[in-house]
């Protein structure tokens, strides 16, 4: 039998780390949640449900997640956000895999509630995240605060059934507020690597990514949600080139 750290990352959480870490408990056999000092009851919350508690200043999401793997017991991880479930098919393919640890990682398609509504079309699915691996084989990588999680070259992954819930927004203002929010940790994240931006990519990029998320994606089959995510996202793209613009023409 393989033993699996679940490791969650936190900030003010506490309307979702009870049922998080519920959620895992059957496949656990280590819960770490690595808080960046929150100000709500979210570490009290976890301890009470069995977690090992590890405050750490929050540097960016890729930071914080390396720093993470840092803190489990076992090299065997499975990574998560605190408003994110493995679904009851999840849950049973995560259990065999213990029992037979075959390939470097494991990824599987996540689906994405929307103020209330499964979304199952657009850029959000199959949404496929690679989440459980052996952290031996890779780390954390991408762009902040778009983090992914890349192995070896060498290394072979296998793709599970079932889903991992995200509850991502209850409300269209959050989703705005969280765009606003990633496209200026992106803007920075692109100008300290030397990314450039243009009034080319201000105006273009964004068409193309509604483009592709509302019609060849079939967004649009989600109806006024699908429409609605298609449009903030492309906001969030632009705001990102209009923001990596200015830090450029200030600098």
């Amino acid at each position: 039998m393989t033993p699996i750290s679940v490791v969650i990352i936190t900030f003010n959480e506490e309307q979702n780390i009870a049922n998080c870490i519920d959620s895992i408990v059957d496949i656990a056999d280590d819960i770490v949640v690595v808080d960046s000092f929150s100000t709500d009851k979210t570490c009290e919350i976890a301890e009470s449900k069995g977690a090992r508690i590890v405050k750490h200043k929050f540097e960016g999401h890729i930071e914080q997640k390396n720093f993470a793997i840092t803190q489990a017991k076992f090299p065997n991880i499975l990574s998560l956000d605190a408003d994110e479930f493995p679904d009851k098919k999840l849950t049973t393919e995560i259990k065999k895999i213990k029992t037979d640890w075959e390939f470097d990682g494991y990824s599987f398609n996540r689906l994405n509630n929307y103020c209330g509504k499964w979304i199952k079309h657009g850029a959000w699915y199959p949404d496929i995240k690679l989440r459980l691996w052996d952290s031996r084989k890779g780390k954390w990588d991408g762009l902040n605060p778009h983090d992914k999680y890349v192995l070896e070259s060498e290394c072979v992954t296998k793709h599970l059934t079932g889903n991992l819930l995200h509850y991502s927004y209850n409300t269209i203002e959050e989703h705005y507020k969280k765009a606003d929010y990633f496209s200026t940790i992106a803007a920075e994240t692109y100008f300290q690597k030397g990314k450039k931006s243009s009034w080319f990519k201000i105006l273009i990029n964004p068409i193309s990514r509604f483009f592709r998320d509302y019609f060849i994606k079939y967004g649009f089959l989600d109806g006024k949600y699908g429409f609605l995510i298609a449009r903030i996202n492309a906001k969030e793209v632009y705001l990102k080139y209009k923001k990596t613009f200015q830090l450029q023409k200030n600098n």
